[in-house]
């Protein structure tokens, strides 16, 4: 398809740009959320989107899956939803054989919507998925198309009749995103774009194919040893009590990040320096996407609660020192 790797990168910057342009058409402001989500989907990871109702978490979604050419299925998390509910289930068919009807964890693109409403077993239906992009039932394993890309949203105020996610879960979504609410001038805009008849539709820019070679290309994208070390100092330095943590930590952490949130800040830094135009990450390019990173990685403890101490506070201090 190109040349050599400098070629496919310049590509993906274009073709990265491009998606830009089309999603800008239907959702206003959100830069910094949409390029989240973007360098998640291309690192092959899954995206956690925090935000309260009314930010635009489905239509951006939406949005991203038409312009990237991909299946898209929305399931809305309920108390009394059932793993057979995404996964699929059996049937009994006319001719008295059982056949498999699949569920709406079978597309492309997943939108796990207020995932927290839902009990916990429900909630680990999605973690075979998420992490071996399988779904087995009944002692059959069926694979997922690929790519395949969950993207939860979660209500950060309204917990009466929630089920946390146990850090097992948290831990398989590469980002956390957090959704703030548009500026007067973005609202504005958006109040204009949505109360009209006239309703912009992106067009597509990618295909499934070319997402996975982009998605394999940034996998090749080499990476110096300091950028490594730092990665993994930065990790360790979450943990408290342990070699090389932090003294924050020790003070006001339960517990830090595991090897994958090294793993992820990796993978994400290389494709934050791809489609910025650079051909190998460097330092910064972890700052960048640290805090998404880390801040469903880590636990605070009574002392940082009684303080007024938040995740971002910390996080913010590690990476200054």
């Amino acid at each position: 398809m190109y040349k050599n790797d400098v070629e496919a990168v310049d590509a993906f910057v274009e073709k990265y740009k491009s998606l830009r342009t089309e999603i800008a058409k239907v959702i206003v402001g959100q830069d910094r959320v949409i390029e989240d989500v973007l360098i998640a989907i291309f690192s092959k990871g899954h995206g956690l989107l925090v935000g309260v109702p009314g930010l635009a978490k489905t239509l951006l979604v939406n949005t991203i899956s038409k312009v990237l050419g991909l299946s898209y299925k929305r399931i809305q998390f309920t108390p009394d939803l059932m793993p057979s509910d995404i996964v699929g289930t059996e049937i009994l068919d006319e001719n008295r054989h059982f056949r498999f009807i699949k569920g709406p964890v079978f597309a492309n693109i997943i939108l796990a919507d207020e995932i927290n409403r839902t009990p916990p077993k429900t909630q680990a239906a999605l973690l075979e998925a998420m992490q071996e992009k399988t779904v087995t039932v009944a002692g059959q394993k069926y694979l997922l198309d690929e790519p395949f890309f969950v993207l939860a949203t979660q209500n950060p105020i309204e917990q009466e009749g929630t089920y946390p996610l146990p850090e097992a879960q948290l831990d398989r979504f590469m980002f956390n995103i957090w959704l703030d609410y548009p500026s007067f001038d973005e609202e504005i805009k958006v109040v204009k774009g949505t109360t009209t008849e006239y309703l912009p539709e992106p067009g597509i820019i990618l295909n499934a194919e070319e997402i996975l070679f982009f998605q394999n290309l940034v996998r090749k994208i080499p990476v110096a040893d300091n950028v490594y070390e730092y990665a993994v100092k930065l990790a360790s330095r979450t943990r408290p009590h342990n070699n090389g943590s932090h003294q924050w930590a020790d003070n006001y952490l339960t517990w830090g990040a595991g090897p994958r949130a090294s793993q992820y800040l990796i993978i994400g830094a290389k494709c934050h320096a791809a489609i910025h135009g650079k051909y190998s990450p460097d330092i910064e390019d972890i700052k960048a996407i640290a805090a998404t990173v880390l801040r469903h990685r880590i636990i605070l403890n009574y002392k940082a609660e009684a303080e007024g101490i938040r995740v971002g506070d910390i996080i913010n201090k590690l990476l200054i020192q």
